[in-house]
């Protein structure tokens, strides 16, 4: 079972129900046993980054999500999802993320068009990411932010896109991943990756 994290965000259904076209068993649920029980979590997000670091606490699940973690299996954060796992956000005043990752949630200088929504391309740093298999330098996803992570280890950026400047749109480390585009909007690509993380979460 995979468990699609609800912490009072919107945009779950769409990620279950992508995650269920490609064949998995995905589970909405606001119970952290159902967490730490998983074979795999996805931690979307949409909106505010306090906000959504408020519900995950007011619900125990951050523990819960460090605990999963912690296990070794298969985690992947969706866009402020993935921005969660950092240090600090930046957005409405410094906020404390989850600290999974040293780094900071920036938003996009003045003068960038923001949010930074539509199609981008990915240029794909680490080509041994299992959940980039199949996927091609180049390819097209689907984003809408106004915000993004900035990591202090290098090492752990997967893919990088260009907006701007070459943010980073994908992270990797061990059983973490996080995107910040979303998969669930990015069509055939993102079908793809969510096929990819199903068969890593056996």
């Amino acid at each position: 079972m995979i468990a699609v994290v609800d912490y009072g965000v919107g945009n779950l259904h769409s990620v279950a129900k992508a995650l269920e076209k490609v064949g998995a068993d995905a589970r909405v649920t606001t119970d952290w046993k159902d967490v730490e029980k998983a074979e795999g979590v996805v931690l979307p997000g949409v909106g505010a980054f306090k906000d959504s670091m408020d519900g995950l606490h007011r619900s125990d699940l951050a523990k819960a999500i460090f605990a999963f973690i912690d296990s070794g299996k298969p985690f992947l954060g969706v866009c402020v999802g993935l921005q969660m796992l950092f240090t600090v956000g930046e957005e409405f005043g410094i906020s404390k993320g989850l600290g999974v990752f040293s780094g900071r949630v920036v938003k996009f200088a003045q003068g960038q068009k923001i949010p930074h929504m539509g199609w981008n391309q990915i240029q794909i740093k680490k080509n041994d990411n299992p959940l980039l298999k199949g996927l091609k330098d180049g390819d097209f996803v689907y984003f809408v932010h106004s915000y993004y992570v900035v990591p202090e280890d290098l090492s752990i950026i997967a893919t990088q896109t260009s907006y701007g400047l070459d943010f980073t749109s994908m992270i990797w480390k061990k059983n973490v991943f996080g995107t910040q585009f979303h998969p669930e909007k990015s069509q055939t690509i993102g079908l793809k990756i969510y096929e990819n993380f199903k068969n890593m979460v056996g």
